[in-house]
């Protein structure tokens, strides 16, 4: 995945490097970020018509899971294409993304 590639070189770059547990942390904090954007633009549910997802928010995310993948050496690319062929046999077995 090139924006994998990326992300690794701008880390490297940077002097960014940090141990996977940190990684996982960020990533938490950046989908934290978003949940709250989006419950807040949403008037935490009362209007759902209304939710904003601001899209540096969601490249933050984006970035940190990136260097999490890359930090654990795991190429988000085929871990996307696993995660796919999931979906498609659960749709297949029961017509439903979500696991039982």
């Amino acid at each position: 995945m090139d924006e994998q590639e990326r992300v690794a070189a701008f880390v490297a770059e940077h002097g960014l490097e940090s141990e996977p547990a940190y990684r996982a942390l960020d990533l938490c904090a950046e989908v934290g970020e978003i949940a709250g954007g989006a419950a807040k633009s949403a008037e935490y549910g009362a209007a759902p018509g209304s939710l904003d997802v601001n899209e540096d928010e969601l490249g933050d995310a984006l970035f940190s899971l990136l260097a999490l993948a890359e930090r654990l050496d795991v190429d988000a690319g085929a871990a996307l294409e696993t995660s796919l062929a999931k979906y498609e046999r659960r749709m297949e077995d029961s017509g439903d993304p979500g696991s039982a």
